[in-house]
């Protein structure tokens, strides 16, 4: 990859002096402090730090899911803090693809149902549309054969590629992941990392908080956390 297209591209995720304080009954607690951050559109980012250090809020301001104390958030040109609740859950839908660590996918759904939520929910694609395209995306990740199946009839590994198709199906230019990998064993670790690389390569925009320091394929950034404040940013 072009090491100058991360380095001076277009951001489509900023944070401008960004802090979150939290109020907690042993007092006030700042989860992110003075946080300024440009990532550029088309990269593959992963933010290190360790637990505590403010890493899922970051990603947390950036779907719109909690809002900064100070500072102001702008995602693929919408400045968040000019929404309402009911307008940033459709941004959201449209805009953000979320992958967690524990995958939550709904139990009495099948796999297929899963998948075609995201495309219910904000009118994506015509109903006629929905499920063959759920059925592709599934075919992609190798689990068609699995798309009547509960959740729980599948593996970790195979849940969580599940996961990855929801989150794709409304093709969203940005991909958000939560420690994706956290429960997974090492070889389907690495295949779902591979995933992600696959992704930024084919132009969505991946942000990921990982422990996974090594066996990232195609990372353009290391973002360092330490007590909410950014403590390096590396290019790969």
């Amino acid at each position: 990859m072009d090491e100058k297209k991360y380095t001076t591209g277009k951001p489509i995720i900023e944070l401008r002096g960004v802090t979150k304080r939290f109020e907690t009954a042993a007092g006030s607690f700042v989860a992110l402090n003075q946080v300024d951050l440009a990532i550029p559109d088309g990269a593959f980012t992963a933010i290190f730090g360790k637990s505590g250090s403010g890493k899922s809020t970051l990603l947390n301001m950036i779907a719109g899911i909690d809002r900064p104390t100070t500072g102001e958030v702008v995602v693929a040109g919408t400045a968040l803090a000019s929404l309402t609740e009911s307008r940033t859950a459709v941004w959201r839908g449209k805009t953000l693809g979320v992958v967690f660590q524990f995958f939550q996918l709904l139990p009495t759904l099948t796999v297929a149902e899963n998948v075609m939520l995201p495309m219910d929910f904000c009118s994506t694609y015509p109903f006629r549309q929905r499920r063959p395209r759920a059925m592709a995306l599934l075919e992609r990740m190798g689990l068609q054969a699995q798309g009547d199946k509960l959740p729980s009839a599948l593996s970790g590994g195979e849940q969580q590629r599940v996961a990855l198709c929801r989150a794709l199906a409304n093709d969203p230019p940005i991909i958000i992941a939560d420690e994706p990998t956290g429960n997974l064993d090492s070889n389907t670790a690495s295949s779902v990392m591979h995933l992600f690389g696959d992704l930024a390569k084919e132009g969505k925009t991946v942000v990921m908080v990982t422990h996974e320091r090594n066996g990232v394929p195609g990372l353009n950034r290391r973002i360092a956390l330490t007590d909410g404040v950014i403590t390096g940013i590396t290019e790969c």
